[in-house]
């Protein structure tokens, strides 16, 4: 129950009255804007006279269904009439920050910070972040109390029309019912929020009528379907500018000269804006700008050490060999870990492509003192922050207008591209259009890191796993994504200057879900001279292979069935056991023998649990081809099982993407591939025959956005193994580790 101390009343200047949560501080008030004939309520949603009910939504769209799945728990709870439901993009404010989210992509740094601390930062900065599948972990309480408070005055509005007792009133479909009496939400919605909340906050129990675990459709896919939906690309302002731009190598990079002459003489261009690190034409059209771009020809020169395949696995290489941070430990392995019988194995990660299809975009409009930016983003307080530090004025300055994204799969995270977006529109005076080509965004990506393993163990007599130990060389992400997107941030500064330890995100996942007798895992940070950036799955993208790859081997040395082994040591979880076991019974396992063809993995992270059968063989060319993906998962209380399948199934995809791609290369500082088709990415006819399978479970609701990815690049290596007797122990698969 929600009690009155936890809600207020407040005023709002024509507007009404507004109902906002006390949780948080009392100056931070709810910022909503309402059209004619809509009445706000709190922070979270507004009805209008037309019966139209507006969520407002915190998190990005970019394709994951989130503004179905948090709108839909605000609707359930309310009673609404699911086709009366609109979304839009909640404002700037911290009441809409997300300290989960930043506790998960900025784990280097702020697991240095103290965890009311780290709130408290997150909170007063309006921290909004997407990311890390938190949307529904972070936001269904808040969402569901805010349809809840409408609601209850709703129906008393109802009840002093009818002259009863509020509680003998009920909403279902859009009204508010008693016996035989019904009225519109929208009759009663502006004189509704004048009445008082009661002390206790009840929340709906009944089963009839709801909408939670139901698949209601997506309301962002009509608009996508008929071309009407708005991404930063689509936007059109008068007199408006488009511009391409390209940015030095990798590493420390300047511009040392440009073919201007070449540049102008391209019909259509307008202009040629030079920075220390980029260069960018802008022109009537971008097609004019992008070939000024190359006939500038730019030149740029690159300082330090030279980065390519071999530097990176060299660095990886001596990583491993100095002494690691503990991350985590339980139970003593000093006494088992030495002398002969132990089982040591490599495993090598490279460097992962975001290669989202919509590329990095920011429209801006810099007029009179304040600076206009509509921008696909995973983090819009940090947009608006680059883009006011880049011209030198006030965030307070700069008013962001978030988009839908085309994808992103992390990338949006970053705010190059506001920043220099920005400095275009100051330079022009006049609105600018700044969209980078394909080929910039392979060159630029922030790449998920490559990390590198080594994987001890020792086995009892009887095959039981008695320690276990996990190397993980790699970046130190987490400490290096804080660093890049809050440079100005004073805790963030003063976390980053203690002695650097294990980075929470580079090693998140690693720590096996078994009940082992003794168990390490260590971080031996490695500087690579690359950025790193975060990728869809974070570091569960690795560790996961890491770990259900080694099991798989440590199974077959025990001479013991991969799933009943896995299954042994999983003690009192349930929940993995029950997945293990859906998704062996599903996919027909054969207990992975020899020439079967069959792996399987599993793993835990955001709340959720999930685990993938794959069935796999190399084809003639020697390349894997997948032919099945079983996936059995408990994501806890379902909101949307229809969104949640396509994650998983999307998710799956990728996870195939990341096991079987070309993956990325670096030469002298420079990526590549320079197109998508160089990147061997799953086509149509590469797609297995996909099967998901979700599990209906009481536990809270865990996150789906990452889930599907991170267990299919183990279960298709386990597959490959059984299929030939040969272990790959790469990504992408068939990497020389």
């Amino acid at each position: 129950m929600v009690t009155r101390r936890n809600l207020l009343v407040s005023g709002g200047a024509g507007l009404g009255l507004i109902v906002a949560w006390a949780a948080w501080p009392r100056s931070y008030r709810p910022n909503l804007t309402a059209a004619p004939g809509e009445t706000i309520y709190g922070a979270w949603l507004k009805i209008g006279t037309d019966g139209q009910v507006i969520v407002a939504v915190p998190q990005a769209e970019h394709g994951q269904g989130v503004w179905t799945a948090l709108a839909q728990i605000v609707a359930d709870e309310l009673g609404a009439d699911w086709r009366t439901i609109g979304v839009e993009a909640a404002p700037l404010n911290p009441l809409y920050a997300n300290p989960l989210a930043a506790d998960t992509l900025f784990a280097g740094a702020f697991d240095r910070i103290p965890a009311a601390l780290r709130r408290e930062r997150a909170v007063r900065g309006a921290l909004m972040l997407t990311g890390g599948s938190t949307s529904i972990r972070r936001f269904e309480s808040a969402m569901r109390e805010a349809g809840a408070a409408a609601r209850v005055l709703l129906c008393k509005a109802a009840a002093k029309r009818w002259g009863i007792d509020w509680t003998a009133c009920e909403t279902a479909e859009g009204f508010v019912v008693a016996d035989k009496r019904r009225i519109r939400f929208a009759e009663l919605a502006a004189e509704a929020i004048s009445f008082d909340l009661p002390a206790d906050l009840p929340l709906r129990v009944d089963e009839d009528g709801r909408l939670t675990g139901k698949d209601v459709p997506r309301l962002d896919v009509p608009s996508k379907v008929d071309g009407s939906a708005n991404f930063a690309a689509d936007v059109r302002l008068p007199d408006m500018v488009f511009a391409s731009i390209m940015q030095g190598p990798l590493g420390d990079s300047r511009l040392i000269g440009v073919n201007r002459a070449a540049a102008e003489r391209v019909r259509g261009v307008v202009a040629v804006v030079q920075n220390e690190r980029w260069v960018a034409a802008l022109a009537t059209d971008w097609w004019a700008a992008d070939r000024a771009i190359a006939a500038l020809a730019p030149r740029f020169a690159t300082r330090g050490p030279v980065v390519n395949d071999a530097s990176i696995a060299g660095v990886l290489d001596a990583a491993l060999k100095t002494p690691g941070h503990r991350f985590a430990t339980s139970g003593d392995i000093a006494p088992v870990m030495g002398g002969p019988g132990l089982i040591v194995a490599d495993y090598l990660v490279t460097p992962a492509f975001h290669a989202a299809l919509e590329p990095p975009c920011a429209t801006a409009w810099f007029h009179g003192d304040r600076l206009e930016m509509w921008i696909g983003t995973q983090a819009p307080g940090l947009a608006r922050e680059a883009a006011a530090r880049a011209i030198g004025i006030s965030p307070d300055a700069v008013i962001l207008h978030p988009t839908l994204i085309g994808g992103s799969f992390g990338a949006a995270l970053e705010v190059d591209v506001a920043a220099q977006a920005a400095i275009l529109a100051a330079e022009a005076r006049r609105p600018v259009q700044l969209v980078w080509s394909q080929r910039e965004a392979l060159a630029r990506d922030r790449f998920r890191a490559p990390a590198k393993a080594r994987m001890t163990a020792r086995l009892a007599s009887n095959g039981a796993i008695i320690a276990w130990r996990t190397q993980i060389a790699a970046p130190s992400t987490g400490r290096e994504l804080a660093a890049r997107l809050m440079p100005s941030d004073a805790l963030v500064a003063a976390a980053l200057a203690l002695p650097a330890g294990a980075d929470g995100y580079a090693v998140a996942g690693s720590l096996p879900p078994y009940r082992l007798p003794g168990c390490i895992v260590e971080h031996h940070p490695a500087k690579i001279g690359l950025p790193g950036g975060h990728l869809k799955g974070g570091a569960h993208g690795y560790t996961c292979f890491f770990t259900e790859s080694f099991l798989d081997e440590l199974a077959r040395q025990a001479g013991m069935e991969p799933m009943s082994f896995r299954i042994g040591m999983l003690g009192g979880d349930a929940r993995l056991a029950r997945c293990l076991s859906t998704a062996a019974a599903l996919g027909g396992w054969d207990g992975g023998g020899d020439g079967s063809g069959q792996g399987i993995a599993c793993h835990t992270m955001a709340g959720s649990c999930i685990a993938v059968l794959a069935e796999a063989e190399m084809d003639q060319a020697g390349r894997p081809r997948v032919n099945r993906l079983v996936a059995a998962v408990d994501c806890g209380r379902q909101v949307n099982p229809d969104i949640i399948r396509q994650q998983i199934e999307g998710g799956l995809i990728f996870g195939l993407a990341a096991a079987t791609s070309a993956g990325v290369h670096i030469d002298r500082n420079l990526v590549t591939a320079h197109r998508f088709g160089e990147l061997a990415l799953p086509r149509l006819a590469d797609t297995p025959d996909i099967t998901v399978e979700l599990i209906a479970s009481n536990a809270e609701p865990g996150g789906i956005g990452d889930l599907g990815m991170v267990a299919v690049a183990p279960a298709i290596a386990n597959a490959l193994y059984s299929a030939t007797g040969k272990r790959l122990r790469a990504l992408p698969l068939g990497h020389a580790a």
